[in-house]
């Protein structure tokens, strides 16, 4: 699959994303298909861990999940280092696990990468090109607990909506 540049309009900015069509084929195929459908507008980044990471891509105000499709493998072992501004696949312990879900790496988390603490790693398949102050932001809002949730923002962060710019 070729690199598609993608931007997401938030509640809090724009952030312009570069895929890597080359190094993770398949998770950027995936994504640009959520992206296309209009699955990803109105949902909301419910996860905030300043430092780490912000997480988005699966769930609706009031953190309920939305349904996905089936799972992709991990493309993690020829993907990308995990450094601030990339952009990578959320998933479970199980490595080929990963649907909608994406976050963006507030630092360098070589701790993600394969081969790595994380095992298998998980798949960096973009970076920010433009508003990273946007996603700095976000690490800044206040946030608690929605049992079962930690790290959520205690007012919605918003991506409403999300188009590929350029492919």
């Amino acid at each position: 699959m070729a690199a598609a540049r993608v931007r997401f309009e938030t509640s809090l900015g724009a952030i312009e994303i570069e895929t890597f069509g080359d190094e993770a084929p398949a998770t950027v195929e995936n994504f640009v298909a959520y992206v296309k459908s209009g699955f990803y507008d109105g949902t909301i980044f419910h996860r905030v861990i300043p430092g780490f990471v912000v997480q988005g891509g699966g769930m609706v105000p009031g953190m309920e999940e939305k349904e996905t499709r089936d799972p992709i493998r991990n493309e993690a072992a020829k993907a990308p280092k995990n450094l601030r501004g990339s952009l990578s696949m959320a998933r479970t312990n199980d490595p080929h696990s990963a649907t909608s879900q994406f976050f963006i790496n507030l630092a360098d988390n070589r701790s993600l990468d394969a081969g790595g603490p994380s095992g298998p790693g998980y798949c960096v398949f973009g970076k920010v090109v433009e508003g990273m102050e946007v996603v700095d932001a976000m690490a800044k809002v206040k946030t608690g607990r929605r049992t079962p949730h930690a790290d959520v923002p205690t007012e919605d962060i918003v991506l409403t909506r999300a188009s590929v710019s350029a492919e």
